[in-house]
């Protein structure tokens, strides 16, 4: 009664008054700390805002960060435009992607401007070979713990509707083998696709050879090594107890050391850059590479975040690596390969300028708005919220970034297998982040906290957004690394709609399932047990969804390692850039 008294201050009697004010002395150095420490947050991201705003001004002094629309060509070799890249395609689809749309225009090169254009791709194959291999560990490593991840997420999905399957094991009881399945897909996956990705596109952005390879392999181990302990503890019933952060701290010594390895070959192979102007894409990468080590290491240090306070780091820390983290490794791969497909530099180079900077700005405190209704500070809860609708400013520049320079070309999703993965991806963005920012307002979060609707919108942000691009830059980037192309192209299109007819069951069965949840545990005259009940049919068709997706997963896989065994019919037609250049050879890569 004194906790009630103290905090809704409806008992006004002499006595309630006295307890009231124990309680408060009792609890005054308590609250003084946690005002610290949440003041010293939000203090430490003013500075880190306003020191982004003076790298951002130095870098404009420096004309590393052009904001005209000149920038967006830098990309492209000269006589490249209007001549789009597509490795993942076969010679029937390559012939769709030469169909020329309205006001589309083909430079006719002179034979100096073809003997330059040569030269250029030449020095191309030699950046892409410089990573062909260590792009190669990382898709490898990536693909298998995706196949591992979607296997426990499906375990963990059945055992939603169905808790006695499989309960003689404890690694294979729920709360277990779902946590398993988080840290995989997030530690496993999710990294390993993004370096992977990043490790092939510096050299192109940056027209070098990629310097440091070495480390990234080594670093790729020590991973590895973390992980695999990391997810043997889970197994074994030893975790640190927080979501997204469960692994011991003594095994994430392992991540860190080798994610900071892992991370040299950008640095190193900035400073061998040939380039004057680094595309939007690389300060995309160089953003998320620096952030993720800094938001890992400050959450993961022992014997510093207490009860509320852990709390708020907690989802400062699950929020954040989400959004400056995997967000922009994911857009640094749509802003690079969309217009390389289809031969056309991005519509605004202004809006991609906004897009990033507002992002870095505004996303710092967004997951306070997962707190609501807890014991922390209500200004924090607003901060976040109102942070959380400021998000719409970087998502709808990159969404309408994307449709003008798509508008005209939505018929190459037709002919190019990659470019569906990454439009949808892209689109996904859109809406993810959209459903985030009023899914954080108090009258939404009323009903969907802390049902199943949160974890739709968190698939759709990683599956639906991230893994959407990931798999479109693997099927681009992969005939190039392998010098051979993808022997079974009918496996892409089956992949591409297993996905996305179980991720459309997944995500639209467990949005109804989780707002009728939360509506029914809102109404007091029903049980709790009729808030399950009413989950059930959803959990089901989740179970459906899930499975739909780890069959696209092992179709994927399975795709992956003929091509790595190069077994299959032999294809070479697209990945002829690494078996010599000639005009005629460049054609063929381009499409045209």
């Amino acid at each position: 009664m004194a906790r009630i008294a103290d905090w809704g201050g409806h008992d006004s009697g002499y006595g309630s008054v006295l307890v009231r004010s124990q309680h408060r002395s009792i609890n005054q150095p308590f609250t003084k700390r946690l005002i610290m420490n949440t003041v010293t947050i939000l203090l430490s991201s003013f500075i880190l805002s306003i020191t982004g705003l003076f790298i951002f001004i130095w870098s404009l002094r420096k004309r590393l960060f052009d904001n005209t629309a000149a920038a967006a060509y830098v990309i492209f070799s000269d006589g490249e435009i209007g001549r789009g890249e597509e490795p993942a395609a076969t010679a029937a689809q390559l012939e769709g992607m030469r169909q020329q749309v309205p006001g589309q225009a083909r430079a006719v090169l002179t034979a100096a401007q073809e003997t330059t254009l040569a030269r250029e791709l030449e020095e191309r194959v030699e950046a892409d070979r410089s990573t062909a291999f260590v792009s190669f560990v990382f898709l490898s490593c990536a693909v298998v713990w995706l196949v591992v991840g979607s296997l426990a997420g499906l375990t963990s999905s059945i055992k939603l509707h169905q808790p006695d399957w499989l309960v003689q094991q404890a690694w294979l009881t729920f709360g277990r083998i779902r946590t398993i399945h988080l840290n995989i897909v997030a530690y496993g996956w999710a990294p390993m696709a993004s370096f992977g990705i990043a490790n092939w596109l510096l050299p192109r952005l940056l027209k070098t050879p990629l310097v440091g390879g070495r480390y990234a392999i080594f670093g790729c181990m020590l991973w590895n090594a973390g992980l695999i302990a990391g997810v043997g503890c889970i197994a074994a019933g030893i975790s640190d107890g927080m979501e997204w952060l469960e692994m011991p701290w003594q095994v994430d010594i392992l991540i860190v050391i080798g994610g900071a390895l892992m991370g040299l070959p950008l640095v190193y192979t900035l400073q061998a850059r040939k380039v004057d102007h680094l595309y939007v894409s690389v300060w995309y990468m160089g953003a998320a590479l620096f952030w993720f080590p800094i938001l890992f290491f400050i959450a993961k240090l022992p014997a510093l975040h207490f009860g509320v306070e852990q709390a708020t780091m907690n989802w400062w820390y699950g929020h954040n690596v989400l959004g400056l983290f995997y967000t922009p490794m994911a857009l640094a791969s749509v802003y690079y390969f969309l217009p390389k497909i289809i031969g056309r530099p991005v519509q605004s180079y202004n809006l991609s300028l906004l897009g990033f900077w507002t992002l870095a700005f505004f996303y710092g405190q967004v997951g306070g708005h997962h707190l609501v209704g807890g014991p922390v500070p209500a200004w924090l809860i607003t901060l976040s919220i109102v942070q959380s609708i400021m998000m719409i400013v970087p998502v709808i520049s990159f969404s309408i970034n994307q449709h003008l320079t798509m508008r005209g070309y939505f018929s190459k999703l037709i002919y190019s297998p990659t470019l569906r993965f990454l439009v949808l991806g892209g689109m996904m963005y859109t809406l993810s982040s959209l459903e985030g920012t009023f899914e954080a307002l108090r009258s939404v979060s009323t009903v969907a906290h802390f049902t199943h609707f949160t974890v739709a919108h968190a698939h759709l942000g990683l599956y639906g957004f991230f893994t959407m691009v990931m798999f479109g830059a693997i099927y681009f980037v992969m005939p190039r690394v392998m010098s051979w192309e993808w022997p079974y192209p009918s496996l892409i299109a089956v992949h591409f709609w297993l996905v996305i007819i179980g991720f459309a069951i997944y995500f639209v069965g467990l949005s109804i399932g989780g707002w009728l949840q939360g509506m029914a545990m809102l109404d007091a005259s029903k049980p709790f047990i009729d808030s399950v009940n009413v989950t059930i049919p959803f959990l089901k068709s989740r179970t459906v969804g899930g499975s739909l997706m780890t069959l696209g997963h092992l179709v994927f896989a399975g795709h992956f390692i003929a091509m790595a065994l190069r077994y299959g019919p032999a294809r070479t037609g697209a990945a002829l850039l690494h078996t010599g250049v000639t005009a005629s050879a460049t054609d063929q890569l381009a499409g045209a």
